[in-house]
């Protein structure tokens, strides 16, 4: 550190990671004290010679006390037991969900189908004994992942996670979905969140379609679900904002700064809630999750995403580029083994636009193209007989789909 940086953090005055003692002639017992409240955090700057003229008052940092709280735990937030919440505080529907992915994903040989809801909760520990105290219950994480909506925000009234679409809007936002129920519920409603405002470009995996845009939010919002440390009344929040999107929760961080893809280990912040999603389907090994989010994001957007961990965990995901019309850049190069050849300008346009949205209507295609509903119709025909695209469903309820090799 050099004397100008030295002067600058002076200048911020005593914080979090900033200590000052008087120390001219010897070292205070207080020093030393200092030096221990660094380490049971992540460091900091202590300066000696420079007056102390104030210490940080902590009553007013209950925020800070209840993360140092929470780094000395030797326990999880999704083991806390409740006593006195039974069967009837869930939902049997969502029980009944969770056998059946499971079923699905294992090719219906899964023990969790033949079991009673109670025998499931027990097998993924959900309801047990706490050995210290002897009391018998249903855990934290059984609540957030089966808890009627009133069970969970009783249990916990600051549970929340933020959908945020920032992009016109920079003050407040341009959509927004206040999630404040179950985390199956909570991942659906998340998913179909970034479905209605990102693009998912076409996208071949050897010879079989995929979606990018599954594949890397998929990743992302399960982290923000189950990594997050549930006893922090921080909101977990997903922004989307114009070339980016900003996923933040609470954390319990076992190392600080940006993940390096290459030398990260895994650490599990809830491994029952992991569990439980490991098993339905939506979420992959441990350590997989970065490494897909790496992987796919190249192919997404042409740019690494980053990974921060700190008090507030942050994954900031860059997306491809959508112009004024609701186009996106480049998306064309995307569309390959010969799909667009032949094609005019409008009809690239209209695949264009069901990839960013397949439930765009053809009175919406006409508007941001330039021509009649008409045109759309015939440029439709010749899409649909070149195996292009295809109608699933009605007129009213249905989308667009992209063939992809595999389809065809």
């Amino acid at each position: 550190m050099n004397s100008t940086q030295a002067k600058q953090l002076i200048k911020q005055g005593e914080g979090i990671s900033i200590e000052f003692k008087k120390s001219q002639s010897k070292l205070s017992k207080n020093v030393f004290e200092s030096v221990c409240a660094f380490l049971n955090r992540h460091g900091g700057h202590l300066f000696l010679g420079v007056e102390d003229d104030g210490d940080l008052n902590v009553t007013r940092q209950s925020g800070h006390i209840t993360k140092l709280y929470q780094r000395k735990q030797s326990t999880y937030s999704e083991n806390m037991i409740f006593p006195y919440a039974t069967m009837d505080h869930l939902r049997p529907d969502l029980i009944k969900r969770a056998k059946i992915r499971a079923k699905n994903k294992y090719s219906g040989n899964h023990p969790w189908f033949d079991m009673t809801d109670e025998e499931l909760l027990r097998s993924a520990q959900l309801l047990k004994t706490d050995l210290k105290t002897g009391k018998e219950g249903l855990t934290l994480a059984a609540i957030l992942l089966f808890g009627k909506d009133e069970t969970i925000l009783n249990v916990l009234p600051h549970h929340k996670t933020d959908a945020i679409l920032r992009r016109k809007n920079l003050d407040r936002y341009d959509d927004r979905d206040d999630i404040r129920t179950n985390l199956l519920e909570s991942h659906d409603r998340l998913m179909a969140f970034v479905a209605k405002h990102l693009p998912d470009p076409f996208y071949l995996e050897g010879n079989i379609r995929i979606s990018l845009r599954d594949k890397i939010f998929r990743e992302a919002i399960g982290n923000i679900l189950i990594h997050r440390e549930f006893s922090n009344a921080f909101p977990a929040k997903m922004i989307i904002e114009q070339d980016r999107v900003v996923f933040e929760n609470s954390n319990r961080p076992s190392t600080h700064g940006q993940i390096n893809p290459k030398n990260f280990t895994p650490h599990p912040k809830n491994p029952l809630l992991s569990a439980m999603f490991k098993e339905i389907g939506f979420a992959d090994e441990l350590g997989s999750g970065v490494r897909n989010l790496y992987k796919y994001s190249t192919h997404y957007s042409g740019k690494n995403p980053e990974l921060i961990e700190n008090d507030i965990f942050k994954i900031l995901i860059p997306t491809p580029t959508v112009t004024q019309n609701g186009l996106v850049d480049g998306l064309v190069d995307g569309l390959v083994d010969g799909l667009v050849d032949g094609l005019v300008d409008s009809q690239i346009k209209i695949v264009q636009l069901i990839e960013r949205n397949p439930t765009i209507s053809k009175r919406e295609m006409s508007e941001s193209i330039g021509i009649s509903t008409t045109a759309i119709d015939k440029n439709i025909i010749v899409l649909k007989e070149r195996n292009i695209i295809k109608r699933i469903g009605a007129n009213k309820n249905g989308y667009w789909k992209i063939i992809g090799e595999t389809d065809r």
